[in-house]
């Protein structure tokens, strides 16, 4: 529940700033709020698609054996975590910049409202599609149930759609910039438990080895269905015996996205002057 919270939240969150950016710049233009919610509209719409297309591509490959498959789901899943990162941490002030732009192009007259309808939408159809295909992974995992998972989006899509609200209201006047941090840093290590899953399911269709099984054992000390081992688990997740094959795929994947995004922050902060006459 906590892991699909963090993920819808962040999502809806992103979805909502660049929406709430391209409404206040053309808060001036009469029935702009048509345009706007057009866009939301036809974004949902297309999100949905994606997700319905998600499921019955699953049902045509789900013979392929259900530890394979549910590791192919993951695979993806955790793929998909790493690129939004990475791509976040070296696109995020771009991607605030053009709607920003947009905005000011048609309240200016250089666009047409239609403008306004077009970028929402793809907003808001990237956003949801990469949320179905997150939230199919962690189901597939097997750790979460779709009860829950449904729970956990709502409360994520509801705290994300709020705090975008807020923001665009002025009210809240947190830097940005600790929202994506945080959520960032929580997105790495689900990405890296789903990591985990997938070499446990791989172990499983005897398709990797274990290595070591277990490496360790804080099953007495701190179970997995206890409340502080669940939470745990749904957050960074714990598992009280892994493999070592599921220690690498977790290491591996946390080190990849880290280093990947501090090398985009870094080419973020490359003067321009050096970098063009390079």
């Amino acid at each position: 529940m906590l892991g699909a919270a963090i993920i819808v939240f962040r999502e809806s969150f992103e979805a909502a700033l660049l929406i709430g950016i391209i409404a206040a710049a053309t808060r001036a233009i009469p029935r702009r709020g048509r345009w706007v919610g057009g866009g939301v509209l036809a974004g949902m719409l297309g999100a949905a698609g994606v997700a319905l297309m998600t499921g019955r591509i699953a049902q045509l490959f789900g013979g392929m054996g259900q530890e394979l498959f549910n590791a192919t789901i993951l695979g993806l899943a955790v793929i998909m975590l790493a690129w939004h990162n990475i791509w976040m941490s070296v696109h995020g002030a771009e991607l605030a910049a053009d709607a920003r732009r947009v905005g000011r192009d048609v309240t200016e007259g250089r666009r047409a409202l239609s403008a306004i309808l077009v970028v929402i939408a793809v907003a808001v159809l990237r956003e949801g599609s990469e949320t179905a295909l997150f939230l199919y992974g962690m189901l597939s995992g097997g750790t979460v149930s779709s009860g829950d998972l449904l729970a956990g989006a709502g409360l994520g899509l509801a705290a994300g759609a709020a705090v975008g609200a807020v923001m665009y209201a002025g009210i809240l006047r947190v830097p940005m910039r600790w929202f994506f941090t945080v959520t960032s840093a929580l997105i790495l290590l689900l990405a890296s438990a789903m990591a985990a899953q997938m070499a446990r399911f791989l172990i499983q269709g005897d398709v990797l080895p274990s290595l070591a099984e277990p490496v360790w054992d804080t099953s007495r000390m701190l179970p997995a269905g206890s409340p502080l081992g669940a939470f745990l688990h749904a957050l960074i997740g714990y598992d009280p015996q892994p493999s070592g094959m599921q220690l690498v795929f977790y290491l591996v994947t946390a080190g990849v996205i880290w280093a990947g995004m501090v090398l985009g922050r870094r080419r973020n902060h490359i003067p321009a002057g050096p970098r063009a006459a390079a």
